[in-house]
């Protein structure tokens, strides 16, 4: 697992790696877009962020550090750059740790005062979300720290799953039929609850399938 880079090793991409390439492009491109909706809070005017005023500070570092999280997460997955140092594969994994730690820190803030404003079920889903977000990185870190590293890879996957729930939901909200199906406070709740849970629901599948399938 833990390989050093050899001398005279350069990192060189061939077209194997467009796929990879592609995916983080596309994440990126997408993060992009879900954070661009929210330009208008960095005019920092109670006009601008309403009831988020008095927390501006820990909605604007849940919003940046979370889309570090999203940038950063994603090249861990690349088999590539992983094997070719385990150096700049944990000091991306520190910086998407550091990423989580303050976007979930501040979500659980804004969740226990903000959220209540638009209903007791909305600030209990975020409670619940960030709360899994930052236990399951933890994991991912604590097993990768122990060097069980199968296992590191396994929740390294669970904690991105949450991590990318959060562009999941937020443009599910943006469907136009789901916008139909009742008020903010209404589709909220259930967007929040599938946009991590189904897609963790579905891998565990999956990752039993496989193990299964080993056997």
């Amino acid at each position: 697992m833990e390989k050093g880079i050899s001398a005279g090793a350069h990192f060189t991409v061939s077209y194997k790696d467009v796929l990879p390439l592609m995916i983080w492009i596309g994440v990126f491109f997408m993060t992009w877009l879900f954070m661009h909706g929210a330009d208008h809070y960095l005019q920092m005017t109670p006009e601008a962020l309403g009831r988020y005023y008095d927390y501006r500070w820990f909605l604007i570092a849940h919003i940046t550090a979370g889309g570090g999280a999203l940038i950063s997460g994603i090249v861990q997955f690349w088999p590539k750059l992983r094997n070719f140092s385990w150096k700049h594969h944990r000091a991306i994994g520190y910086l998407y740790l550091l990423a989580i730690v303050v976007s979930s820190l501040s979500a659980l803030v804004l969740a226990s005062t903000t959220a209540r404003s638009i209903s007791w079920g909305y600030a209990f889903t975020l409670q619940v979300w960030a709360s899994v977000w930052i236990s399951a990185t933890f994991i991912a870190w604590w097993t990768a720290f122990r060097r069980q590293f199968k296992l590191h890879k396994e929740w390294m996957v669970r904690s991105y799953i949450v991590t990318v729930a959060f562009l999941v939901s937020g443009f599910a909200l943006k469907i136009p039929y789901v916008q139909q199906l009742g008020s903010f406070e209404e589709v909220s709740v259930p967007m929040f609850w599938m946009g991590w849970a189904v897609p963790l629901y579905a891998y565990e599948i999956v990752r039993t399938g496989r193990s299964k399938g080993k056997k």
